[in-house]
């Protein structure tokens, strides 16, 4: 069965004016045209395409990689609102429908937006939404706490950052955990700090607990070879100062200069740490 919305390995049939004819193991058949077509091929050869639809609703493939596929999250760019709705920009040469009422606010040509991939049972097109809420669930958890796990980074709020948590989740990085500079849109890296009672998933960038302390050492070691020994910080050091200066909590960097002071590595002083 070709897959639409999704990459799938087809045999090379033939070769026409239009371009290759590829089929599966059960005579289903689809277009790759010829500028699609790699270099070099043979009939009979085995190629990856990714398959969706064109401009007359059929069946056709590609060998461009797009911005995301079925049942996924991706962030697109809006080139234009019509009438019926809006068209994003997701990698190929037509673009990805997305119709008002699959729209979370009213979606305006030059965004950028949070979109699904979807096939629309009515008329088996493939639609993009922005009501990404739709198609998220934190009622049965498939992730545990310090787990390390792939965010998409939706909005950012006073709170902090809220984000996709592998493709199924909802999750948030408070902002008292944000040492780095992170934008909607950011496909990222992050550990599952706690999951709370009523199944909200707050999450961190760095490993959390023990499992931190000795990459943080590392750097703080690595930042000190760098000043040349010398760092003006300690465990009394303004929180927000050690953040802008090491883009680690207080937390973090008091566990860290504990680790290299047992392995007498640094010399703790009043005005900042030292290396041996």
């Amino acid at each position: 069965m070709i897959k639409l919305g999704e990459y799938n390995t087809l045999e090379i049939l033939r070769e026409t004016e239009p371009g290759l004819y590829l089929g599966d193991d059960e005579e289903n058949v689809v277009l790759l045209p010829h500028k699609y077509k790699p270099e070099e091929y043979e009939i009979g050869d085995d190629i990856t395409v990714f398959i969706y639809l064109d401009n007359e609703e059929r069946p056709i493939a590609t060998t461009l990689d797009p911005f995301l596929q079925l049942n996924t999250f991706g962030y697109l760019h809006c080139s234009d609102v019509t009438e019926y709705g809006a068209f994003m920009d997701w990698g190929l040469e037509k673009q990805l429908f997305v119709p008002f009422k699959e729209q979370a606010r009213p979606m305006k040509k030059g965004n950028w937006y949070i979109v699904y991939l979807y096939i629309d049972e009515k008329t088996n097109r493939l639609v993009g939404s922005s009501k990404t809420n739709h198609f998220l669930q934190n009622e049965n958890l498939t992730v545990e706490a310090y787990q390390e796990v792939d965010i998409l980074v939706t909005h950012l709020t006073e709170k902090g950052a809220n984000a996709i948590v592998n493709g199924v989740h909802k999750g948030l990085i408070y902002i008292e955990d944000i040492f780095e500079d992170i934008r909607t849109g950011d496909k990222l890296k992050a550990f599952v700090k706690k999951i709370r009672p009523d199944n909200k998933i707050d999450l961190v960038l760095q490993q959390p607990g023990y499992k931190s302390i000795e990459p943080n050492a590392n750097f703080i070691r690595e930042e000190l070879e760098a000043a040349g020994g010398f760092l003006p910080l300690h465990d009394k050091s303004d929180p927000d100062t050690i953040k802008n200066m090491l883009g680690m909590s207080k937390k973090s960097f008091k566990k860290a200069i504990g680790t290299l002071y047992k392995d007498k590595q640094i010399i703790i002083k009043d005005d900042g740490i030292e290396l041996k």
